[in-house]
């Protein structure tokens, strides 16, 4: 719940960047030769399109937000309102689904494998004293608490570049987060600002993500330094959103408290 506001801030950010960096340039955003009219079929037809996957993330999200289902429970929910979604369009076949069951499984053996993996560098850690070094070395930080939860951030937004956000979650966030939170740090704004640090390592090359993605839909010409160059603006963009609730708490704490009534 306490990611509801700022993930809307930040997809206004977008849109409002891609507005009027269109209307500065043209040629970033060019109209189609084909274009159709947008009368009210069109429109029908844009809501028809979108009510689905509308529908299903509604569902996945006021699952959780309503305390009705637990966030892995709402996974379940999600991939049942998928597979009820392809029924209906007539796309579920025993090769769909079979293919399916094996791209989980696979994301699924890796993701254990990811966890196994991190709970033993954890434990091995922990049994060295690391945990206490690191303890140290936040506290010894003669920043205060703020300059120490800058310094977190900004670490975690460092190695965004180089590790997935699985990694970082299962390493990093168990070793700072108790000393964070001893510090008086508020649980709930630390969460969101950290997500919005991850958010980050989908652009940011080498290992982003996203790029590749883009990478992959691309023109021939559009080489990899555009795409680079490309997401800039996006990256000062989320920054920027997490600058807003580093400085105002209330974007991420007022809805949950609201809500649940500050439980």
């Amino acid at each position: 719940m306490g990611a509801l506001i700022p993930g809307v801030m930040l997809a206004m950010l977008y849109i409002l960047y891609i507005i009027i960096a269109s209307y500065i340039k043209k040629d970033l955003a060019p109209a189609p030769t084909n274009r159709q009219r947008l009368d009210a079929r069109a429109w029908f037809g844009v809501f028809w399109a979108i009510l689905p996957p509308m529908t299903l993330i509604i569902s996945v999200l006021g699952s959780i937000f309503f305390g009705i289902a637990t966030t892995t429970e709402a996974s379940a929910v999600g991939a049942g309102g998928a597979l009820l979604m392809a029924f209906v369009s007539k796309r579920l076949d025993m090769e769909t689904l079979k293919e399916s069951l094996y791209q989980t499984s696979r994301t699924s053996a890796f993701i254990f494998g990811i966890f196994i993996g991190a709970t033993v560098f954890a434990s091995v850690l922990r049994g060295l004293g690391g945990d206490e070094v690191i303890e140290g070395a936040i506290t010894g930080l003669p920043f205060g608490t703020t300059g120490v939860l800058l310094t977190v951030l900004f670490i975690t937004f460092l190695l965004g570049f180089f590790l997935d956000w699985v990694e970082i979650t299962l390493i990093v966030l168990p070793l700072v987060a108790p000393v964070l939170f001893s510090m008086g740090v508020e649980p709930v704004w630390f969460a969101i600002m950290f997500a919005m640090c991850l958010q980050t390592s989908f652009l940011t090359p080498p290992v982003g993500f996203s790029l590749f993605y883009i990478k992959g839909v691309c023109p021939p010409g559009i080489t990899t330094k555009d795409i680079y160059l490309g997401v800039l603006p996006f990256i000062a963009l989320q920054l920027l959103a997490l600058a807003l609730v580093f400085w105002f708490q209330p974007l991420a704490t007022w809805l949950p408290n609201e809500v649940y009534g500050g439980s």
